[in-house]
């Protein structure tokens, strides 16, 4: 693994659930080639674990905090996280 690999663990805040936000978030970090996962939570975040080249991974952040069209993103929480992904998988709601 490259010593630049950068894992992130997001919460978006905000109007991020029903605008096809998990989705568009995927498809996002397809075109990046970041890894990792998201899914809607059951307080109307939205939670995502992120992996890849740094900056990939930072303009996968810096998209969070637009969001796809509809979004209205308030706030995105951002801490270092964990683990090793391959591909990256919209999941259930936690």
């Amino acid at each position: 693994m490259s010593e630049d690999l950068k894992t992130l663990h997001l919460v978006m805040h905000g109007r991020v659930q029903g605008v096809w936000f998990r989705d568009s978030m995927r498809r996002e970090a397809e075109k990046l080639g970041v890894n990792g996962w998201v899914r809607n939570c059951i307080d109307s975040s939205v939670e995502a674990m992120v992996q890849g080249d740094s900056a990939a991974v930072d303009s996968l952040v810096a998209w969070a905090h637009r969001g796809p069209e509809l979004a209205q993103v308030s706030r995105v929480d951002e801490e270092p996280g964990s683990g090793s992904f391959t591909g990256f998988e919209v999941r259930g709601e936690a």
